[in-house]
């Protein structure tokens, strides 16, 4: 992986779940971690608990209605993307203040490092570009949100 990785390099059409109902942060980790073990193999609880450790250090939550929860585990062999929509905004203790409808979740092999960090700053890049943040949030058809997603990286690599 290098420099030119896109998002479509981390997220499948199967890793884009839309909508997903959550009534808390905890909730929406633990719905998040159950998709990416059926995804990658690795166990859900495990999965939740790298999660919520990384939480623990900080919220994830990077303003804008934008989360990108993320965590490091063994037994991947390379990084894994998850995208959600949330049917409705939910309290991530964001920097902002302002609750969450967006969620990336990034999972990462234990000895990432550089790679774990550009997929971060790529994530964050495409989400925070405004013109797909509001397309985002008017598509409901997980389908539909992958292709945006995939022509928004494809023009931010």
């Amino acid at each position: 992986m290098d420099w030119l990785m896109t998002l479509t390099d981390l997220l499948s059409p199967q890793a884009v779940i839309s909508p997903l109902r959550a009534n808390s942060k905890k909730q929406a980790l633990l719905e998040l971690s159950q998709h990416a073990a059926l995804l990658t193999g690795l166990p859900e609880r495990e999965l939740y608990e790298s999660l919520l450790q990384r939480e623990r250090l900080g919220s994830t939550g990077i303003g804008d209605g934008i989360a990108i929860p993320h965590g490091r585990m063994p037994g991947i062999g390379r990084l894994v993307g998850l995208f959600a929509r949330l049917d409705k905004p939910i309290d991530f203790e964001s920097l902002d203040g302002q609750p969450v409808d967006i969620v990336f979740v990034l999972i990462a092999p234990e000895g990432a490092g550089a790679d774990h960090l550009k997929a971060l700053a790529r994530v964050a890049r495409v989400l925070r570009n405004q013109t797909v943040l509001e397309q985002i949030r008017k598509i409901r058809d997980p389908e539909m949100i992958y292709a945006l997603l995939a022509e928004s990286a494809a023009q931010a690599a």
